[in-house]
């Protein structure tokens, strides 16, 4: 068993890679450097354009987030418009099918039809009496009031 490990271990140190740079080995001291001692003097030309710098560079990210927010207001809203046109045209499109069943259901034909069904004939003449009040003078104040049909039925 001894002798098959070693003979793995020798075929792994054949195949290992050598080195590319064979040359002298570069050797790196550290050298503890004391800055205790050092006093940092304030530069006032420095100072300035270093504000005039970050106040420069605050209104350019002022301006580029101005704008960011105003181009992404125009998408939100070109979305909402065309969510309303989208809500108008299907709004008209019912307004349409409305209008037509009305007209449907108020047609005279239709309304004869049903009223035979149920049993219901015509009027005879002098059954219906009319009763419309037309105001005689056309400043007076006018008094609501709806058209009213009377049957009499024998």
């Amino acid at each position: 068993m001894a002798t098959a490990v070693m003979a793995v271990q020798g075929a792994v140190r054949g195949k290992r890679r050598k080195p590319c740079w064979t040359g002298t080995p570069e050797i790196y001291f550290g050298k503890p450097i004391d800055n205790s001692r050092l006093v940092k003097l304030e530069d006032p030309r420095r100072s300035r354009e270093m504000r005039q710098f970050g106040i420069a560079l605050s209104c350019l990210f002022l301006l580029v987030m101005t704008y960011t927010w105003q181009h992404f207001k125009a998408i939100e809203y070109g979305y909402k418009i065309e969510f309303m046109k989208n809500e108008r045209n299907g709004l008209s499109e019912l307004n349409r099918t409305l209008r037509l069943e009305e007209a449907s259901l108020r047609s005279p034909d239709r309304i004869d039809r049903l009223a035979r069904q149920y049993g219901m004939q015509p009027p005879q003449a002098g059954q219906i009496i009319r009763m419309e009040s037309a105001p005689s003078d056309a400043s007076a104040p006018v008094m609501a009031s709806a058209a009213v049909s009377v049957v009499s039925v024998p």
